[in-house]
């Protein structure tokens, strides 16, 4: 972890549910992204859904997600840069134009780094019910051109966060088939609880496996002042 100092550049990171163990994977996740000099706080609302999956789940979100990074920016220690670490990007536009702090959301950070480490790539995500959501931030990001397919593992959230599942297994088949099937060269990890994943798949597939939690606090750092 970077040391702490008056120069430390301050990255907020909300996982926008209320699961704490989610977020203490995407705080793992991100600590290890940041460079020398980058304070990472890595936190999450006690009110809300405990997984966002599809529309539904991320208005109910809203209300939760809104109020918690009020708190932080008026705080003594306002961040510098705001993390939205849910691939659904719940509340970006929202607060950007709220506050006045580079505000990265993990979806749009991993649309951009497969497009720039491949002519074409597919999403891996959880459940079918998030695909339309991921589908329509593509076409606003302006990638929805380079990206093959949105692919559902039919993965539940909270079941990345249980070792007993098969979570890992189903991500991996999908990976498998985005491959053979949609002619691409990188896959970007469609949701924060997948962060510890990218590594060791980037490694068996030998293909780039985006992290969004990873890719959007990289981007936060070049975006963010000191």
């Amino acid at each position: 972890m970077a040391q702490t100092g008056e120069a430390d550049r301050r990255i907020l990171v909300i996982n926008p549910n209320t699961t704490a163990s989610m977020t203490a994977k995407i705080g793992e996740a991100a600590r290890a992204a940041a460079g020398p000099g980058t304070r990472i706080t890595a936190i999450n609302p006690d009110e809300g859904p405990a997984a966002i999956q599809g529309p539904d789940d991320g208005a109910a979100a809203l209300p939760g997600l809104l109020a918690l990074v009020k708190a932080q920016m008026t705080s003594d220690e306002p961040a510098d840069a705001i993390v939205i670490a849910c691939f659904d990007d719940t509340g970006l536009w929202q607060l950007r134009r709220r506050w006045p702090v580079p505000v990265i959301g993990i979806g749009e950070a991993a649309y951009h780094m497969a497009a720039l480490s491949a002519e074409r790539f597919s999403v891996v995500t959880t459940l079918s019910v998030s695909v339309p959501v991921l589908e329509d931030n593509l076409r606003l990001t302006g990638l929805a051109g380079r990206c093959a397919r949105v692919r559902a593992s039919e993965v539940p959230v909270l079941a990345l966060e249980d070792p007993a599942s098969n979570a890992r297994a189903k991500v991996e088949q999908e990976i498998c088939n985005a491959l053979e099937e949609d002619e691409v060269g990188a896959i970007a990890l469609g949701c924060a609880g997948m962060a510890d994943l990218a590594d060791e798949l980037t490694a068996r597939f030998s293909v780039p496996v985006i992290d969004g939690v990873s890719s959007a606090v990289k981007l936060a750092e070049i975006l963010a002042p000191r």
